[in-house]
């Protein structure tokens, strides 16, 4: 059985292999077609992802709030705190040890107002001051969730909470526990049911 091969002599031309023959002109064509179509395609999907984050982040942009500060040793008490609309969070400590470390504090409310959140941490992690006291308060909201931490997870390192008998939680505050407390602390969250019926 002979096999027949013909070559194109143009774009126009014929490949035949005896078994099956195609346009190549066509396929080219066909083929850059696609993908021109699948690039045009990516192109407006990446500008609807970004259309949706930045439609997001303004609407929760009234919502949220992160501040810097920093945690100073030295013995004596420092406050720092962040409002949200009428919703207030109040951190209070006082430390020994080292040097200044930033922390963060991020205050935020859900869609529809009815929890208020507080997270006061180092981004680093582990902090390496020896805390003596703190406290964290919340104005507008019951507190319905409280957890510290000793060290949180970043890189390699995981979350280690401190013990239940280390700090004590009430309706309004979350306090250290004295002679409980082992003085390391590097995150403390607290979520609260907001009050605004009554306020």
């Amino acid at each position: 059985m002979k096999t027949q091969l013909s070559l194109p002599m143009k774009n126009t031309g014929t490949v035949s292999t005896g078994v099956f023959s195609f346009t190549t002109s066509t396929q080219i064509s066909h083929l850059e077609s696609i993908m021109a179509c699948k690039d045009l395609l990516n192109s407006c999907v990446k500008l609807l992802l970004l259309s949706v984050v930045l439609c997001a982040s303004r609407a929760s942009a009234d919502k949220t709030k992160t501040l810097d500060f920093d945690v100073k040793p030295g013995g004596v008490v420092q406050t720092f705190s962040a409002k949200l609309k009428k919703y207030k969070c109040t951190f209070t400590y006082a430390c020994q040890g080292g040097t200044n470390e930033q922390w963060q504090m991020s205050v935020g409310l859900s869609d529809d107002d009815q929890m208020f959140s507080c997270s006061v941490w180092r981004p680093q992690g582990k902090s390496y001051l020896f805390f003596t006291q703190f406290k964290a308060e919340l104005k507008g909201a019951k507190i319905e969730y409280a957890t510290a931490y000793s060290q949180t997870a970043v890189g390699e390192q995981r979350d280690v909470a401190l013990k239940e008998e280390e700090y004590n939680v009430s309706e309004s505050s979350v306090t250290h526990r004295e002679g409980k407390f082992h003085s390391e602390l590097s995150k403390l969250t607290v979520i609260g049911r907001t009050r605004h019926d009554e306020l």
